[in-house]
């Protein structure tokens, strides 16, 4: 069996560690070359093409589409793009990507990507033009929401490893400077991200701001009190308490009103 060349270029190292991860269980990867600065990356790919490329999108300096446009004619690598958005669809088929992957994703979505690669690499399938390619990647993004392996998902650390979660399952977001920590029941993780990614992520969600570093879940609000000055105080299903700031009172206040029934 011969062995594909893997770079993986990704601005996020808990992104590049679970690709690294997913390619070492593959016996005929081999990862030659990690970088998360895009133009670094590019010099290395056109010093020694890999075989194949798993290729961020949203990237300081120079972004994951700006790269493969740069990277010209033959030898090209087989590009595998990997991003939280599905708005770039039409344009990663544009330099005729072979796959691509929306973040949180798994280890068998990751390995029908690679399968995909190993047969255009052998010959046993010729590359499709961008039209049918762009077929497949439309039918894939309308089954979201109905297909189980495309419900909405986030993708985040603890101990060491990564965890894809169901966004049903999150009570809290809170900031944490780069990063934002993410509590499900009494189960703690760590994500990099920004809160307004956050929130985004978890639009199926009834998420409420609570305060400048706190997003809540109401699915899984239990308690409400207040304090002396009239801050709310939340109670979670897991246990974790959280306290509404002043400057977002009034907006608390306005949708826990919703939440009240009329009288009969």
């Amino acid at each position: 069996m011969t062995a594909l060349r893997v770079m993986i270029v990704d601005d996020e190292p808990i992104a590049r560690r679970l690709l690294r991860a997913y390619c070492e269980a593959e016996p005929d990867l081999e990862v030659v070359g990690e970088h998360g600065d895009g133009r670094l990356a590019l010099a290395a790919i056109r010093a020694q093409p890999p075989d194949l490329l798993f290729l961020d999108i949203q990237m300081d300096a120079m972004n994951g589409m700006t790269l493969a446009r740069a990277l010209g004619a033959a030898p090209r690598p087989h590009v595998v793009f990997v991003t939280a958005y599905d708005s770039y669809a039409l344009e990663a088929f544009e330099v005729a990507a072979v796959d691509y992957l929306l973040k949180p994703f798994d280890e068998e979505r990751f390995r029908r990507a690679v399968e995909r690669v190993r047969r255009l690499a052998t010959g046993a399938e010729a590359r499709a033009d961008a039209a049918a390619a762009l077929q497949r990647l439309l039918a894939r993004l309308e089954a979201t929401g109905r297909d189980g392996d495309t419900r909405p998902r986030l993708l985040a650390e603890s101990g060491g490893r990564m965890h894809v979660l169901d966004v049903g399952r999150i009570e809290l977001i809170e900031a944490d400077r780069n990063y934002v920590r993410v509590t499900a029941g009494r189960d703690c993780y760590q994500a990099r991200s920004t809160l307004q990614n956050a929130e985004q992520a978890m639009a199926s969600q009834p998420m409420l701001r609570i305060s400048r570093s706190c997003l809540v879940n109401m699915s899984h609000v239990r308690e409400i009190s207040r304090t002396p000055r009239g801050d709310f105080i939340l109670v979670m299903a897991g246990g974790a308490t959280v306290t509404s700031s002043e400057g977002y009172r009034d907006r608390v206040r306005e949708r826990l009103n919703g939440l009240r029934l009329d009288p009969p």
